[in-house]
């Protein structure tokens, strides 16, 4: 196509660095189908981190107890995911630029944002360190220190170009993560009767109900609190509500029950060197397929709540896609040098933080709809700073926008 001056015109390139609307709302041309989202919702909750917590759960329950402490964790994963979830359609913002209309204003929001920020690097260079290790066993050519980054750099890579390509990765990874998973498992436990197992005594330490049940709510909340990033990019209500039974359902069960089974197995909760050990370089690619699934999400929501904080505080409008990079790199390097690691218990603690936040928004939003009105007469646009409802009222003063 030629432009006005008869000259060819130049086609433009795709930037490598996508914001996908960090600040604003996702438009309707921009949504994708349920069942797309649905992949990649399957893809965090069946990650490794549920593996290893199914096996944690049978090394120290019965199956049915655990089979049970699994279906209430779920059900209330699921609750909390369909309601905040549903606020991220309706509105098409991510979960830290929610809150400032769902009793936090502007201050709440950014230390929420900040919140998600630290706790989700915090993870990513933890689960690229994870994955380096089983780089390492399988490929020691490379040092666990450089596997590190390499690892940490190509996720960064692809959550730069943001949900599209983040889309395209759950589709190779997930359906491959879920057979390697389905075969290995199944190579260790050809060797035991199922009925044994489902019937036998837990070979570790006993863990009762309420806290088997408190390790499966416990252990996704921060992603059912962040859900809105993701079904910002939904259609509808409904497909918030399929994709996430479906989604986190399979996940507990499918991954889940597998790690229970194996942990009655082999008498023991660190069932992933089992599995390396019994399928070999197939037990690695399981480990870092697991990872590399779930940490996408966790330097895209990171970045997310990043953007949010430095808006309200700084009132820099920055690209997320740049943030990321940053928080990428600087995740990927203390993870090579293995500082993260000694953080882990403070990572655990400020997830406890999580469920009141989620707890706060649906409250605010479906009860008692303080900035309902002025959400829905915005339209495309959002409320005005001064009516985001501040606190405190001192920060409603900022000039910027």
């Amino acid at each position: 196509m030629a432009s006005q001056t008869g000259a060819p015109a130049v086609p433009v390139a795709a930037p490598i660095a996508v914001d996908d609307f960090s600040l604003r709302r996702v438009p309707a041309a921009e949504r994708y189908g349920w069942f797309q989202v649905a992949v990649q919702r399957f893809g965090q909750i069946s990650a490794l981190s549920q593996f290893l917590l199914g096996a944690t759960l049978g090394f120290g329950m019965t199956f049915w107890s655990a089979f049970w402490a699994l279906t209430l964790g779920a059900v209330i994963l699921e609750i909390v995911s369909i309601f905040v979830g549903i606020i991220g359609v309706r509105e098409g913002l991510n979960t830290s630029m929610i809150t400032r209309w769902t009793g936090f204003g502007s201050a709440g929001s950014a230390l929420v944002g900040l919140a998600i920020g630290m706790s989700l690097i915090g993870w990513f260079g933890i689960q690229s360190g994870v994955s380096a290790t089983g780089l390492h066993s399988l490929l020691p050519f490379f040092p666990t220190w450089l596997w590190s980054l390499l690892f940490g750099f190509l996720v960064t890579a692809i959550v730069l170009r943001g949900f599209h390509s983040m889309q395209w990765l759950a589709n190779i990874t997930v359906p491959v993560f879920v057979v390697l998973v389905g075969w290995s498992t199944i190579v260790e436990l050809h060797r035991h009767s199922f009925s044994q197992l489902v019937a036998q005594a837990p070979p570790g330490p006993h863990l009762g109900f309420v806290a088997g049940t408190t390790l499966v709510a416990g252990g996704f909340i921060v992603g059912s609190v962040i859900t809105p990033d993701m079904t910002r990019f939904n259609r509808s209500a409904a497909d918030v509500v399929k994709q996430t039974v479906l989604g986190i359902t399979l996940g507990e069960y499918v991954i889940g029950l597998a790690g229970v089974l194996l942990a009655h197995a082999v008498k023991t909760s660190d069932v992933t060197t089992v599995i390396m050990s019994s399928v070999g370089w197939v037990g690695v690619l399981v480990l870092v397929l697991g990872t590399l699934k779930i940490n996408d999400w966790n330097i895209y929501s990171s970045g997310l709540g990043v953007v949010n904080f430095i808006d309200v505080v700084f009132g820099k409008k920055l690209n997320r896609g740049l943030v990321t990079l940053i928080m990428g790199v600087a995740g990927s390097i203390l993870a090579a040098a293995g500082i993260l690691n000694l953080f882990t218990s403070f990572l655990t603690v400020l997830g406890v933080v999580f469920p009141p936040i989620a707890g706060i928004m649906i409250a605010e939003y479906f009860f008692v709809k303080t900035w309902r009105k002025d959400l829905a007469a915005a339209g495309d646009r959002l409320p005005p700073r001064h009516r985001d409802g501040c606190r405190p009222p001192w920060w409603c003063g900022r000039s910027h926008p």
